[in-house]
């Protein structure tokens, strides 16, 4: 969980330890973003714990609702409807009702999905037998599979599915989970750790950096785990590797594109400018990031955590230094923004930092090219997810600023569990009322201008 610099960051320079935790602390100080002209509208309800929400291309009638219980839900011409798109509830593992990590976590339609009907899913079923070590199970099989839609355009096929990628999980938690076609054509995937905290659970392997216990996310060669990955699913079988990914022909398996994160849960590409491949990396206890992930990458986990040295020996207490290039030779990149966790004792109100989009609607004046992100909520047991924007610049950190909703000055009023876009750039929320997914207290709410009254 993480958290935005409510305190200036001058205020704790006297104390060494807060002042190396406050270190490129570039919140903007000063007054919140009053955008009293800014509201969120409800789309839809009745949802369990919806985590995203994707269009098809082409399709600017229908949004489609990634409800983390294992159903994806159709909202078209405004309504939802009353049969789901697809339920994968009877393959998935059982999830806690209280929290869990595990679901149904992503989808991905084809760029070509008008005239092929191809879709990717991202989900956890019960795991196969063994264990990352002995004496120890797998915790679940997280899956990558396609599916194509049915005659009926409003419900996919469910026995079209062609699993492309199967991962035994050694953890529940850190699964990562989205799904996306990038500008390029090639499906991009981000990948969790392998889940636990400090990385010294079973499952994690060792990796080239000792200080630290171990970590898959510095690890290229043993597993999946810790990585962006981007594959070929219109050739190979049963996907194709991308030429110029970064790891062929070198060590280091075809299929990864960036590493070293931790739990990048939610990530989107810029539909203009220059297609920005932005994701949220989930921290341990002090800091929460945004990174521009690019092709090749060392993003820095577990020797960093967000712009510091992590102590995996003691994860609250950041060690005076670290490497700043990995043994390969590539620079560990730093994040672009960095939110303070709940936890963290120069303070903070984030228990998890959520990733966003950047907006390129027309309803909101003003907000062009600017990347809309979020906190989960401020401490695990209070439904109150905050909103930010932020200015994509070049090098070096981006200022951020809280937005502040008509109705909603102070949060959002949920547990903020994602965002989503539809093909006009404008942006929706996907909240709850409860940490896990349970119950029906899930909506999608879209960002909206409040129309004055003078407005036509």
């Amino acid at each position: 969980m993480r958290v935005n610099f409510s305190i200036g960051c001058r205020f704790f320079a006297a104390s060494t330890l807060l002042a190396l935790m406050l270190t490129g602390c570039k919140k903007n100080d000063g007054p919140k973003n009053n955008n009293k002209e800014v509201d969120m509208q409800l789309i839809a309800d009745g949802f369990v714990s919806p985590i995203g929400l994707v269009t098809a291309p082409d399709d600017n009638s229908r949004l489609f609702v990634i409800d983390q219980a294992g159903k994806i839900w159709i909202i078209k011409d405004g309504q939802k409807l009353a049969t789901p798109f697809m339920d994968v509830t009877s393959k998935m593992v059982a999830l806690t009702p209280g929290y869990d990590e595990r679901g149904l976590l992503g989808l991905a339609f084809h760029p070509d999905y008008k005239t092929n009907g191809r879709f990717f899913i991202y989900y956890q079923l019960p795991p196969r037998a063994g264990g990352p070590q002995a004496g120890v199970n797998w915790n679940n099989l997280s899956r990558i599979s396609e599916f194509k839609v049915s005659a009926n355009m409003d419900v996919a096929d469910m026995n079209s599915e062609k699993v492309l990628l199967e991962m035994d999980d050694p953890q529940s938690n850190h699964n990562g989970g989205t799904l996306a076609f990038g500008p390029d054509g090639y499906l991009y995937i981000s990948i969790g750790d392998g889940g636990a905290a400090d990385d010294v659970a079973p499952g994690h392997v060792t990796d080239w950096y000792t200080p630290n216990a171990g970590g898959n996310g510095q690890d290229l060669d043993s597993n999946l785990f810790g990585n962006f990955l981007r594959i070929d699913v219109n050739s190979g079988s049963p996907y194709g590797i991308p030429a110029d990914n970064p790891f062929v022909g070198k060590p280091g398996k075809d299929e990864i594109y960036a590493y070293g994160f931790r739990n990048p849960f939610r990530f989107s590409f810029d539909m203009g400018g220059d297609h920005k491949l932005i994701s949220m990396d989930a921290g341990q206890v002090l800091w929460e990031e945004i990174d521009v992930v690019t092709k090749g990458g060392n993003y820095g986990w577990n020797v960093k955590e967000g712009r510091h040295c992590f102590n995996a020996a003691a994860d609250s207490l950041p060690t005076a230094s670290c490497p700043s290039v990995d043994n390969l030779g590539n620079p560990l990149i730093d994040p672009v923004i960095e939110v303070n966790n709940w936890k963290n004792p120069a303070g903070g109100k984030a228990t998890t930092i959520i990733g966003g989009n950047v907006y390129r609607g027309k309803d909101i004046k003003g907000w062009d090219g600017k990347y809309i992100f979020g906190t989960f909520s401020q401490s695990p047991t209070t439904a109150n997810g905050e909103l930010f924007m932020s200015q994509p610049s070049g090098a070096g950190m981006w200022t951020y600023d809280e937005i502040n909703l008509k109705s909603h000055p102070d949060d959002v009023g949920y547990y903020l569990k994602g965002f989503g876009q539809d093909n006009e750039g404008e942006i929706y929320l996907t909240v709850s009322s409860i940490l896990g997914p349970s119950g029906n207290t899930g909506k999608v709410f879209k960002l909206v201008a409040v129309k004055n009254k003078d407005d036509n």
